[in-house]
């Protein structure tokens, strides 16, 4: 029994020294990732930014004034959605039309839904208003910085790109009364495993993500891929979208800069329902890299290492080692993304309890095929299909 359960340990101390290699491979890539420079569109077309919307979620007009106030040359048209007219985000998008009368802001409020995925179904009724050319979409909780658009004109008018999205951190933006750290944890989570974890990919030829923090694309390119209706029905939109570019042999562009995505968890529910149901949907459209992705926390594998081989000088280096790992990756990213301020690069003694509670959400990802979203449960089919559970 002893000498199984020492197999064991020396087989996550394995895959612990593979997650301390990855870390410091993917902080480094990050570094190098933002200091590409992109050539200069000839031109700046005019663009429409798409904006769903669902509630005053925290921060949301601070969000929004951000696309307001790019800095672009060209012709910029925002068309904010939402299914009714009295959705408190409504009224976040016609005070922002009444602090900038100079922009070209519209709204459109249309309760038809094409499809289970309501975020989509909204974007779909808010095309009738959209004039240009030049598509660009984005969830409701990013905020860009004010060269945004020159940066996504820049990537599309690079040959054979047909979708650009980008890069995001999570920046922490707690509800009134709800204390921070909860929304700070979720922040954690994007800034310092999914965005390494993205670049990583990337750069190394091994996906070509794309992300609902931008997905700016032709309207001709969209109208080959069937129009939004296309996607009315699937959960990882963003996903599918990048995927039917890719079918039609264009490739997906991310400039060198990164996007803020908000967090507002109140409570631990809050926050590990919302990441079981991006780790359920990232299981069920890409298996094998999915589980795979176990190498990249390191620090768990090391703990249970440890727990395997009890106090050994090897099992203790390896979880010294993933710490240190993991600590340079944080900073790795801080250092090219500009994150500085705690509410936006999480404190470094948080770091152990988020690898933690990420490596939990990891496991119980598989657990089930069911997720929540705006209140309602789904059943998500292997092709991505919801089906109202």
């Amino acid at each position: 029994m002893l000498m199984a359960l020492h197999i064991v340990g020396y087989a996550f101390l394995a895959l612990t020294a593979v997650g301390v290699l990855y870390a410091l491979a993917a902080g480094a890539l990050v570094r190098r990732f933002m200091r590409r420079a992109l050539p200069a569109a000839a031109e700046r077309p005019a663009v429409t930014l798409l904006k769903p919307l669902h509630g005053d979620e925290p921060g949301l007009y601070e969000a929004l004034t951000s696309f307001v106030a790019l800095d672009y040359a060209g012709p910029v048209q925002i068309v904010f959605g939402t299914h009714t007219e009295d959705d408190p985000a409504a009224a976040v998008a016609r005070r922002l039309q009444a602090n900038h009368p100079d922009r070209d802001i519209q709204l459109v409020a249309d309760p038809r839904l094409a499809g289970q995925n309501r975020k989509i179904a909204n974007v779909i009724n808010m095309m009738a208003a959209a004039r240009h050319d030049v598509l660009v979409l984005s969830d409701s909780d990013i905020a860009v910085p004010p060269d945004y658009l020159i940066r996504i004109t820049d990537a599309l008018a690079r040959p054979g790109a047909g979708v650009v999205t980008c890069l995001y951190t999570g920046t922490s933006r707690p509800a009134a009364g709800s204390g921070g750290f909860w929304s700070r944890l979720a922040a954690m989570a994007i800034s310092y495993q999914f965005l390494p974890n993205a670049v990583l990919g990337s750069s190394l030829g091994l996906a070509q993500p794309c992300f609902g923090s931008t997905i700016a694309l032709s309207r001709q390119t969209l109208q080959a891929m069937g129009g939004f209706e296309a996607f009315a029905d699937l959960l990882a939109d963003d996903f599918e979208i990048g995927r039917a570019a890719r079918a039609m042999g264009l490739t997906i562009a991310i400039p060198p800069m990164t996007v803020r995505h908000s967090c507002h968890e109140p409570d631990a529910a809050s926050l590990v329902g919302h990441e079981l149901r991006w780790g359920r949907t990232i299981r069920l459209i890409e298996g094998a890299g999915y589980a795979g992705s176990v190498v990249t926390h390191a620090l768990p594998l090391s703990l249970i290492a440890l727990a395997c081989l009890g106090p050994a000088p090897v099992a203790l280096a390896g979880v010294a080692a993933a710490l240190a790992a993991r600590a340079v990756l944080k900073l790795q990213v801080d250092a090219a993304t500009g994150a500085e301020r705690p509410h936006m690069a999480g404190n470094l003694w948080l770091l152990p309890l988020r690898d933690v509670l990420s490596f939990a959400i990891f496991l119980a990802s598989f657990a089930s095929n069911q997720v929540s979203w705006r209140g309602r449960r789904f059943r998500v089919q292997p092709d991505g299909v919801l089906t109202h559970h």
